[in-house]
């Protein structure tokens, strides 16, 4: 069971030093409770204290990693219900599922397929993050042909998926140091299974179709020396893997049900109707609260949605997304083409930017620092103001790229440019769109 925060305080050394970050050990002894510190940020607490605190100090949904190197999944340690109440820290993996019936010539120009797709939004590149192989054929040797196959292509995480201990002992002999993830663990072969996740110090995960079944299940497993698990409730129609998902988080979070207190995996495309069904699913599955999915088809006009749909939900709400203030080239500009001033939220930089690379005219941007606020946000908040924006163009020496001493400001705060004039003496204020789309036809026109 839990500890309050009073039981955690009576074991913490009481010295109010202050150097886990907290003005006092009651606190710091409130915030483990919560599940927002770590015990170690404690430095004089005793072994002893240690190992009494050591659940309540666990984070309540165990952080969880698949594959190796610097395209690793970590899912799981979240630590809250709704991205509003502070955030969710690790997106959820999408894996596209490959079986081992495939020709392997085709098996293999997928697994390229899946690990060269990648996009670029507001900066960010997004990826699929791996390939899961099922052993539809039922044979051992074929499933661990084709994970060596797999291996030999592709650096991403895969998921392995076999019924028979043996077929995955194959597998996993092929799979060298990759540490995929093991599915799954059932009723009848999870001793088996559990033996070789320990063997190969590779994460499980455990299928039942209840969650009374499914938290015995992991505690089994738990018990034969397996940390890193992963939940299949059993669900797969759209109602029933809501509401399987959200018991399980709710049981973690705020019952600190340790049973149930990991990432979850899902199959969004089992029982779907169709691609569009299958997308809808996963698009569910990655808002509540899969931290695996594994899609059974994969195109550019699926992966996009999920993917942009995966970054918005898992970007800091607190924190928007920021480019660098300075001076950006667009169309590689003269000293006599214009030079357009707008803020660092990145949606911005990208909604403006791309309008004057897609008019095929060059220009300077001024990107002005506004602590990732947009046009009006910024300038409400006074972040985005005349002193601001003429101090960077002395802070950026934009005087010294341009032939004419000319700005051009957001439509939307036409209103800065008598203030900007004071500002900017002997520099010309222009007053741009109102709206990026209208940029290339502005720039068309300019004199």
């Amino acid at each position: 069971m839990a500890l309050s925060g009073l039981e955690i305080y009576k074991l913490l050394p009481k010295t109010n030093c202050k150097e886990c970050g907290q003005p006092t050990c009651l606190a710091f002894a409130m915030k483990l409770a919560a599940k927002q510190a770590d015990l170690s940020a404690c430095p004089y607490v005793s072994e002893q204290s240690k190992a009494a605190l050591a659940a309540a100090s666990a984070p309540p949904i165990r952080l969880v990693t698949i594959g190796t190197g610097d395209k690793k999944l970590e899912v799981g340690n979240e630590t809250v219900l709704f991205r509003h109440d502070k955030t969710f820290f690790h997106k959820p993996g999408l894996f596209v599922r490959l079986t081992d019936k495939m020709p392997m010539a085709e098996f293999e120009a997928a697994v390229a397929k899946v690990k060269d797709y990648s996009i670029e939004r507001v900066g960010i590149t997004m990826r699929v993050d791996g390939i899961a192989i099922e052993n539809a054929s039922g044979d051992a040797a074929t499933f661990a042909g084709f994970a060596a196959a797999a291996v030999a292509k592709t650096d991403q995480p895969f998921v392995l998926m076999a019924a028979t201990p043996a077929a995955m002992a194959a597998a996993l002999e092929k799979a060298g140091t990759a540490i995929p993830l093991i599915y799954a663990a059932t009723a009848e072969n999870w001793k088996e299974m559990a033996d070789l996740a320990a063997k190969y110090k590779a994460p499980l995960a455990v299928r039942a179709d209840s969650l009374q079944a499914l938290a015995e299940l992991a505690e089994q497993v738990k018990g034969a020396g397996v940390e890193d698990i992963v939940l299949d409730p059993g669900m797969r129609d759209l109602h029933g893997s809501l509401v399987a998902l959200t018991q399980l988080r709710r049981l973690a979070l705020k019952s600190n049900f340790r049973p149930l207190g990991y990432p979850i995996i899902t199959f969004p495309g089992e029982g779907a109707d169709s691609v569009q069904d299958e997308t809808v699913r996963a698009a569910q599955h990655i808002a509540k609260y899969a931290g695996v999915i594994v899609l059974d088809h994969f195109e550019p006009a699926i992966a996009y949605p999920l993917l942009t749909l995966r970054q918005n939900i898992y970007t800091d709400p607190q924190k928007p997304i920021q480019v660098s203030p300075g001076v950006y080239e667009i169309n590689a500009p003269k000293p006599e083409s214009p030079l357009l001033v707008t803020t660092n939220f990145s949606l911005t930089y990208f909604s403006v930017a791309g309008e004057v690379e897609g008019s095929g005219k060059p220009a300077w941007l001024l990107i002005v620092d506004s602590e990732g606020m947009s046009v009006l946000t910024s300038w409400a908040a006074g972040k985005f103001d005349a002193e601001k924006i003429a101090r960077s163009v002395k802070q950026f020496d934009v005087a010294s790229k341009i032939a004419r001493q000319k700005i051009v400001i957001p439509g939307l705060v036409a209103g800065l440019s008598g203030e900007l004039e004071e500002e900017l003496p002997g520099w010309e204020i222009r007053v741009g769109p109102r709206e990026a789309i209208d940029i290339p036809a502005y720039l068309k026109a300019w004199s």
